[in-house]
Parts: structure tokens; C-alpha cells; sequence
């Protein structure tokens, strides 16, 4: 009953477009035991506590091993020569490109290869276009056409390929600054493409926050616009005639969700247009509110810089294309194997110049901050390999190619209004303009700005909002689903306004927060209520009480004393987090032997979070075993033969209610990893896995051997149901029954032919999907998962054995499905995570130095599955936020990293002695119960101090900032007036 893969095994993952697509992970010995094969139990003590990383003693002796660790030569079956190759990048974007010269480089250094885009777009080498995608998602093109214009700075112009490394390297650097390299033509200026998308998020609320909305993007529709120039416009007055708006991106994070724009303006007309009418209403209430002097008016705007995400792997990918048996090979390092293997079945499929029938793609440990949530990076390496000559081509950027082709995340203007009232300190109006400034390719720019708008609100109630975002071309570097996406920019701004408005109000800052909190029940800006109790109001109630902040004053007043020319500081700030995709899955097989060995197949993957620690945690929390052997990282699932059409965000309800009759469709497959969704939402397919075996094959095996002996055993005299099973130190128990060690209930279970393994697969759209199921054995019951099959015990009847054919399993087709209704897209998000940070720093007024000398967070994490990794996240967090208020900045344009001069020489990260590493303490709000569930928290940790950070500032200079990062030169320029 082997679950888990030898190294030279691939899995099978299906058919994209005609071509059989496989996946298998890294083979390098050492790589295989992290991610599957035998699962060493020294890192858990018996108690069921990690001791540290399951993972832990191979990354410390230097065991851990990424995509950029392999060459040709390490790979079974490649061959043993490597090719590698670079590209020559345009440092202009305004006049139009004619050729490279490489004379530099001397007969002796010229290229075994020189590929231009002609030559690929005669190949049939073009970037792939998935309709589930935004338009022009990953560009236009690999390389640009002579004669045109470059979309952005730093786009690549031509690729050399180099058969030895030696040449491949002297070439790289000789060119690396060479100013003449690339010739340019004609002053063209700007040649980006459209913009990518305007929406708008009106509400108008209903009598109390808990009340049905007015309107709502829930209830009604979200706006859609168009673009005259760089300005948005809107469905207009006219009640005929259909106003097309430019895009229609029904998603949150993690693919997909485009609409037809012709079609949503014609279903969505009415409602759009009711729309615009509240948004007027709002902006007469705002010019009302400028008038009455009971009402406090506050408009501010604001910029938040783009930044590099600075993953400790740069991106990279080496490929092979075996022409004898049309064969792709490709490894990459990716936060979504699954997506890269279905879009380059879509690269390649119809090739007659390089024709594919195979892809076996290899995958492993990354790190990406987003940088690697659907790159557009793995398709060049692609497109790379079939110009190697037969060799494997390896592409992978140095530190300065990464700054100039990598990932970055957006720079946001701002304009921002908030209306509260004098009196009682409430918010009544929240009205933002937010442009996100997208670059030359379209990523995930749109729907970045469409989740930065809908956490404008942070953690508070407006009876009234009207927030309205674009996200603009530029020349600029792409920019795409970095860490925080979108929303670190948003709420940062809205955390900095909210301290002024106290200010002005003569308000103590944490009280005015708690009198305007978001608690349970409460519509969100979309007209949602999210999950449960948020615990807002407690977080605030503790940082309250904090002695940073309640001795402030007096500290102040003995700092500035005792350091004349410093001036000393307390900030606060709280945030809510969303986490999730609005499309979020989890899959997963989790089974036991007769002599008790657990073994689970797991689709997630490692990107340094610990998911994979948590995962096997959460499997001992609920069945009293850790799992024997593991794979991660798993992209195919036989025991589940799933179908999708890949549309989760815009497929119709009608669509939707007509796919379900097929019991083998899910509206979405395999999560990426992100959007901090391992915790809650991953861990939900695991949860339910381990649930089902507990109360299907533990509680049935355990009170059969309770119930042995004369008269009914030792059970008959209590009165013991499943809501009394426990796991206990040393296996199964509760009720006062006798404690059974799990290898015994496991052998009792195979005896009695119980269902001993369960494969499943979960779907939530801000809901979690459940399904009614007839399984032999146990009987219809209602699962919180769309998919699910099982495997039977050693000694079950022989029909049931000749039932599991299914990967070795017995797929059970679901009786009904309730999938949760499509215009829950509208919802924006429901899961959030509350975290607050106080700040203690001081200002150096001579050299505008800013000194961060201690900082207190609160989190409410839920349930924490391993109370360390929780920790972990909230320290590179905490130094994230912090690069972010105070130093690391790309500039935009000529100067900024697309000019391929940027590396760490110029760009500033911070360093233990810049986040106070020594003076940080955290607190952790207990959950509410055993029950409440774990929350996504990877991104939200890195959020409020920047706000913190900027009133800290105000406190000790008097000064405030909107225009982020807070530099030196800004406090001594700010001073000085």
C-alpha cells in the first residue's frame, strides 16, 4: 500500500489541450525526504507538540535544496551538458526598438544562439493567453519585435544561448552595463498597453450596522468603468443603451475570474446604474458634511512606494526539450506547480516547429512573497529551451536581472475622505480614489486593486463608502501579487488618517477605534458579514492597557529630556487582514495500515511558512498519530478524478447549477500557495479528512473493542457516545474508558473491513461547499467536500474490495451538492485576521535618523496549530513592515530598477539593528473556544506597524506623513519648514 513516489516516478496530472502533462518533485535524495517518503517522528515529542520544523535539521546542515540547486547533470535521465542562457533588456521604453550589436563582445564570446522575437514568432513561440486570465495577463510578447516600441523598462529584447558556462558568464558581465548594446530608433514615447480595470465598491447601509444594505456590491453589482486617458468614467445617467466597461475581473487572488464585458453591462446595467445614483447620493452628503460644523471632514492624499519582494530565491528555471520523444522537461521553482504545467500545455500545444506530446514538469522548495504566484518566468525558460540545440537550457536571473525583470509590488496614489461626527467620534463616510500603478504586463494588477479597495475600510463600520480604483499601465517595472496584495497600501493610509481624525476629534486613538470597530454581524463595505466574532474591540481593550502606550507621555517627556536633539514617540495602529482566494481548495488522501502506519498524500507545498509542519500537526491533533510517510506538493490525485472548467469567479449561476449534475466536477481544482491560506483554509481539507476517519473508522474500531467481553465489555456500563472520543497521551480514550493505543484501534478497524482511508477534495467561496454521500459502510451523511472516495480495511467483504478502483480507492459519487451561490463573488471577502502593533522610537532632529527601539504586536491567530511557526511569521513580518515605512523604494521609471543597476548596493532592506530584534513582544488572543478555527495570518503581521511606525513619527515631531517611506530626507525637508 505504497502512497508516496520514488524519485523517478512522475505523477500524472492529465490532459491539457492534447498533451499528457506530469508532475514529480526535485529527485536529489536529501529534497525527496522533505517533501515525501518516510517521516521521521523525532521532531514531534510525545505529547504531540512540534519540537521544531519537521524539515528543521536538513535546512540547518544545508540540506535544503531549490529549482536553481539543479543542473542537467543532477537529473536522471537528462543529458549531462547544460546550456545556459541570458537575456539583453531594454533600458528605454519610449522609442522603438531596432537590434542588439554584440560586437562587444569579440568573435570569441558571441553567442551559439542569438534569438530575437522574429524567430520565435515564426516558431510558433508565443506567450500563452488563458482565457481564465486577464487579457494580455503575462504580456504580449517574450522579446519585442524590432520596430516597436517596448511595453516596459527592463523588457527583454533578444536571448543568448550559451553551450558552456565558462562563455555563457564572461558574456553576461561584459554586457551586464553596456550602455550601446541595444538600438533604438525613433522617440515613440510610451507604448503600454490598456489599462487594466476600473470597479467601484458604493454601499449605503442599512439602519443598523447588522441591516440589509441600501445597495451594496453584494446585494446589487459592483461598478464597472472604462478609461477616457487615465481617468476612470462610469455607466452613465442614460437608462438605455449599455455601457461596456474595460475589464471584468469577478476574483480575489489565485486565477481567473474574467467576464465578458459586453455581457456584464447588459446583466448588470440597472444595478451599476443604481449604483452611480448612491455614489452621487454619498457625494452630496460629503459636501454636506464640509458645511456642518457638527461633522469633522478629513482629506488626505497619499503614496505608497513599490518595493522588491526580495525572496531569498530569484527566479529561475531550467528545460529540456527531448525532440526524439517530443518531451518538454522543465524545473522550476513556482508557488503553483499546477498552474505553471497547464498553461505551458497551453504554450506549446500545436507546435509544428517544436512539437510537444509530453510535459514533466519538476517542482520543489520556493520562496516567493508572490513573486512566483503566476509569473510569467517559467514560460520563458520555455521558450529558452528550444534553442539549446538538444541541450537542457538553464535561465536564471542574478540578483540584478531579478530587480529589473522580477515581480514588484504596486505603488499606489491615494486620495482618501472620511467623515465622522464631532460629537460622538463615528465615521459615518469613507470615500477613496486609490491608482494602481500596474507596469507594462497586466498581472494581477486589476484585481490587486480591487482587494486594496475592499480593505480601505480596515477595521472599521462606515454606514456610507464609496470606493473607487483603477490599476494603470506604465512603463514601469510589472507589478503583481506581492505580499499584502494591495491592501498593506490601503489600510496603511487609512490607519495614518484615522490617528489624525483623534487629533482633531481631542480623542484618545485607541478609543476612537473602538467606538467605530467592525463586531459581529456587521456588513463590510461590500455587504458582507465576515466569519464570526472579529475581536477588535478586545485587541484594542488590551493595547489600551499596554504601558507603552499608557505611560507615553511621561516617557516622552523623560526621553526628550535626557536626549536633546531626539525626540521620542508611541504609535499604534490595527488592521484586519482577509485571507483566502474566494476560490480556495484543499485535496488530500490520508490513510492507515493494519499495523497503524499513517500515511497522507497532500497538495501543499512548502514555500518556508511550515505548512508542511502544520499539516502532519493537525493530523496527530485529531487522530493521536502523526503520519508515517508523506508526500507534499501533490498536483494529481488518482483516487479523485475531478473535472473543472477553471472558472470558478466567472462561471453563471445557470452554468453552475447545470455542472454539478456531474458528480466529478469541482468549480476549481488545486490551490496556489498564498494569500496566507494554508492555516484555514488547506488545513480545512485536512480537518475533515482526519474527522472523517475519527468518527468512521477510530470511534466504531474503539468502542468495538470497549464492548469485548461477557455482557457487553466495559462500555455497557456507561453511557459513552462520539462526542466523548478523545485523543488522549497514548492513543484513543475518553469517557473513563480504558486508553487504546492507535495501533490497536487501527488493527480493530481493518479487522471489521471499516473504511480505513478517505481521499477528499474542498471548495469555499466565502462558504464551504458540502455534499451529500452513500457510503458502503457508513451510510448517506452529509461531508463539508465536494469530492470524496475511500479505501476499505484488510477485512472487508470482497464487493467492497472490488469496488476500489479508483486510484485503489472507492470513488463514491455525491448524492447532492450544495456549491455556495456564485454571487458570493461579490462578497470581496469574510475571513479576516484583526493584528495591532504599539511602536516606541525616537527621531534624531539633526540627521532625521529614526531609531526603532521596542514594539509590541497583538494577533488574533484562532487555534494556532504550531504556536512557533505563528511566531516566525510574525518577526519577518514585523522587518518587512518596517523596510516598508522607513527605507526600501524603487523608483519608477528610467532611474528605478528596470535600468538593470539596482542590487542591495542601492536598495535598502532592513537589518537586525533597524526592527528592534532584541525589544519585540508579541501577544495572542486565546480563541473563543476549542472550536474556533485557525486564521490566516502570513501577511497580515506585516501591516500595522507601518501605520504605527508613521504616528510614532507624528507623536515625536509633530509632523505626519503620507508619503511612504519616511525617510531621513523627509524628516530633515519636514522640519526645516
Amino acid at each position: 500500500m505504497t502512497m508516496y513516489s520514488s524519485r523517478r516516478q512522475f505523477i500524472k496530472l492529465g490532459m491539457f489541450f492534447g498533451i499528457s502533462v506530469m508532475i514529480g518533485r526535485l529527485p536529489d535524495a536529501h529534497a525527496l525526504e522533505v517533501h515525501s517518503g518516510p517521516s521521521p517522528l523525532d521532531w514531534m515529542s510525545p505529547d504531540g507538540k512540534a519540537r521544531y520544523r519537521w524539515d528543521a535539521l536538513r535546512k540547518v546542515t544545508g540540506q535544503k535544496t531549490f529549482a536553481r540547486d539543479f543542473r542537467a547533470r543532477d537529473l536522471s535521465g537528462w543529458p549531462k551538458e547544460q546550456a545556459h542562457a541570458f537575456f539583453i533588456k531594454a533600458t528605454r521604453a519610449d522609442r522603438i526598438f531596432e537590434g542588439v550589436d554584440l560586437s562587444l563582445l569579440g568573435p570569441k564570446l558571441q553567442p551559439d544562439r542569438l534569438v530575437l522575437h522574429e524567430e520565435l514568432f515564426g516558431d510558433g513561440v508565443t506567450v500563452p493567453q488563458p482565457e481564465s486570465l486577464a487579457a494580455g495577463f503575462y504580456g504580449k510578447n517574450f522579446l519585442v519585435p524590432k520596430g516597436q516600441t517596448p511595453p516596459l523598462i527592463g523588457h527583454p529584447v533578444a536571448l543568448l544561448v550559451y553551450h558552456d558556462f565558462d562563455r555563457f558568464e564572461a558574456a553576461k558581465r561584459m554586457l551586464r552595463f553596456a550602455q550601446d548594446v541595444v538600438k533604438y530608433g525613433a522617440a515613440t514615447g510610451p507604448n503600454t498597453p490598456p489599462n487594466y480595470g476600473a470597479a467601484r465598491y458604493v454601499r449605503i447601509g442599512g439602519d443598523t450596522p447588522a441591516s440589509s444594505s441600501v445597495y451594496s456590491p453584494m446585494q446589487d453589482a459592483i461598478i464597472w468603468g472604462a478609461f477616457d486617458g487615465n481617468n476612470p468614467v462610469w455607466p452613465p445617467e442614460s437608462p438605455t443603451g449599455v455601457f461596456v466597461p474595460t475589464s471584468v475581473m469577478l476574483k480575489q487572488r489565485g486565477g481567473g475570474g474574467v467576464r465578458d464585458p459586453l455581457t456584464v453591462a447588459r446583466e448588470t446595467y440597472e444595478p451599476m446604474r443604481r449604483g452611480m445614483d448612491a455614489a452621487a447620493d454619498i457625494e452630496k452628503a460629503i459636501e454636506a458634511a464640509r458645511k456642518d460644523e457638527s461633522k469633522l471632514v478629513l482629506d488626505r492624499s497619499g503614496f505608497s512606494q513599490s518595493i522588491d519582494p526580495c525572496a531569498l530565491e530569484a527566479d529561475n528555471g531550467n528545460a529540456w526539450y527531448d525532440a526524439k520523444t517530443r518531451t518538454l522537461h522543465l524545473i522550476v521553482g513556482a508557488q503553483s506547480p499546477y498552474e505553471v504545467a497547464r498553461v505551458a500545455a497551453l504554450m506549446v500545444k500545436d507546435n509544428k516547429r517544436f512539437p510537444v506530446e509530453t510535459i514533466k514538469l519538476l517542482s520543489g522548495t520556493t520562496v516567493g512573497y508572490g513573486s512566483k504566484d503566476h509569473s510569467l518566468f517559467p514560460f520563458y525558460a520555455i521558450a529558452a529551451c528550444f534553442y539549446g540545440d538538444g541541450l537542457p537550457v538553464r535561465l536564471a536571473n542574478d540578483r540584478y536581472e531579478q530587480f529589473q525583470l522580477g515581480i514588484k509590488r504596486h505603488s499606489v496614489e491615494m486620495d482618501v475622505t472620511i467623515v465622522a461626527d464631532r460629537k460622538s467620534g463615528k465615521f459615518e463616510i469613507l470615500k477613496v480614489f486609490y491608482k494602481f500603478n500596474g507596469g507594462g504586463r497586466a498581472n494581477f494588477s486589476f484585481s490587486v486593486a480591487q482587494v486594496g479597495a475592499t480593505a480601505a475600510q480596515s477595521i472599521y463600520y462606515f454606514p456610507k463608502s464609496d470606493l473607487t480604483t483603477v490599476a494603470l499601465a506604465t512603463p514601469a517595472v510589472e507589478a503583481g501579487s506581492m505580499r499584502g496584495y494591495g491592501t498593506l497600501q490601503a489600510m496603511s493610509i487609512t490607519e495614518l488618517m484615522v490617528d489624525e481624525l483623534a487629533v482633531e476629534l481631542g480623542m484618545d486613538q485607541i478609543e476612537l477605534r473602538r467606538r467605530n470597530a467592525l463586531q459581529a454581524g456587521f456588513e463590510n463595505t461590500q455587504g458582507a458579514q465576515p466569519l464570526g466574532e472579529l475581536n477588535n474591540i478586545e485587541m484594542l481593550d488590551l493595547a489600551a492597557k499596554h504601558p507603552l502606550w499608557v505611560n507615553r507621555e511621561k516617557a516622552k517627556a523623560d526621553f526628550d529630556k535626557a536626549n536633546p536633539g531626539k525626540r521620542y514617540g508611541v504609535g499604534f495602529a490595527q488592521v484586519q487582514k482577509d485571507y483566502g482566494t474566494g476560490a480556495d481548495t484543499s485535496a488530500l488522501a490520508l490513510e492507515f495500515d493494519a499495523d497503524g502506519k499513517v500515511r497522507m498524500r497532500h497538495c501543499v507545498q512548502e514555500i518556508g511558512t511550515g505548512a508542511t509542519t502544520a499539516q502532519q500537526v493537525i493530523v496527530r491533533d485529531m487522530l493521536g498519530k502523526a503520519p508515517d510517510f508523506v508526500e507534499f506538493g501533490v498536483a494529481e490525485f488518482a483516487e479523485l478524478p475531478m473535472v473543472s472548467n477553471w472558472e470558478p469567479y466567472s462561471t453563471t449561476q445557470e452554468q453552475q447549477d447545470e455542472f454539478q449534475k456531474n458528480p466529478y466536477w469541482v468549480p476549481f481544482m488545486l490551490p496556489a500557495m498564498s494569500a496566507s491560506n494554508s492555516a484555514y483554509f488547506i488545513g480545512f481539507g485536512t480537518r475533515q479528512a482526519a474527522r472523517f476517519l475519527f468518527e468512521h473508522a477510530l470511534w466504531p474500531a474503539a468502542r468495538a473493542i470497549w464492548s469485548e467481553g461477557p455482557a457487553g465489555g466495559q462500555i455497557v456500563s456507561a453511557r459513552m457516545t462520539l462526542s466523548d472520543l478523545r485523543v488522549v497521551e497514548g492513543g484513543i480514550g475518553g469517557g473513563g474508558m480504558e486508553t487504546l493505543s492507535f495501533e490497536r484501534v487501527a488493527r480493530k478497524a481493518h479487522e471489521m473491513g471499516l473504511v480505513t482511508g478517505v481521499a477528499l477534495h474542498c471548495f469555499s467561496r466565502w462558504e464551504w461547499t458540502t455534499a451529500t454521500f452513500d457510503i458502503p459502510t457508513i451510510g448517506s451523511i452529509s461531508v463539508a467536500a465536494d469530492v470524496i472516495s475511500v479505501r476499505y480495511g484488510d477485512g472487508a467483504a470482497p464487493e467492497l474490495k472490488r469496488r476500489m478502483t479508483t486510484g485503489g480507492y472507492d470513488f463514491i459519487k455525491r448524492s447532492s451538492v450544495n456549491y455556495p451561490a456564485v454571487q458570493r463573488n461579490n462578497a470581496g471577502v469574510t475571513t479576516y485576521t484583526p493584528a495591532a502593533c504599539i511602536v516606541e522610537l525616537n527621531v534624531n532632529t539633526f540627521t532625521g535618523e529614526i531609531e526603532i527601539m521596542r514594539h509590541h504586536s497583538l494577533v488574533d491567530s484562532g487555534q494556532m496549530i504550531v504556536p512557533e511557526l505563528v511566531s516566525g511569521q510574525l518577526q519577518g513580518g514585523l522587518a518587512m513592515g518596517i523596510g516598508h515605512a522607513l527605507m526600501e523604494e524603487l523608483p519608477l521609471y528610467e532611474d528605478g530598477p528596470g535600468n538593470g543597476t539596482w542590487n542591495f548596493n542601492r536598495y535598502t532592506l532592513p537589518r537586525a539593528k533597524n526592527v528592534a530584534v532584541w525589544n519585540q513582544t508579541a501577544d495572542y488572543l486565546a480563541p473563543l473556544s476549542e472550536t474556533s478555527p485557525t486564521r490566516g495570518l502570513g501577511e497580515v503581521v506585516m501591516v500595522p506597524i507601518i501605520a504605527a511606525t508613521g504616528n510614532a513619527i507624528a507623536h515625536a515631531i509633530g509632523k505626519r506623513f503620507y508619503q511612504l517611506p519616511v525617510t531621513p530626507e523627509k524628516i530633515r525637508k519636514a522640519l526645516a519648514l
